[in-house]
């Protein structure tokens, strides 16, 4: 996820995340940076995107990707 590794190495990352629609399989390409700003390439599309939230403070998991 560039967000993670952007944070950590202090850099602009970005990552091009390739799908279907679950509904039509059409593909979907999503742009998204380490600052968690997305696009999605083909027009007229909108697929739902979220940032899924997580206390890590309250994490009681042995690793993030667990506490998802």
């Amino acid at each position: 996820m560039p967000f993670v590794q952007g944070r950590l190495r202090q850099e602009h990352l970005s990552v091009v995340i390739e799908t279907e629609c679950a509904h039509c399989q059409q593909p979907i390409h999503i742009e998204m940076d380490s600052d968690l700003g997305y696009r999605v390439v083909e027009e007229g599309a909108e697929p739902l995107v979220y940032v899924p939230l997580l206390d890590v403070q309250k994490l009681d998991a042995p690793s993030i990707i667990d506490g998802f």
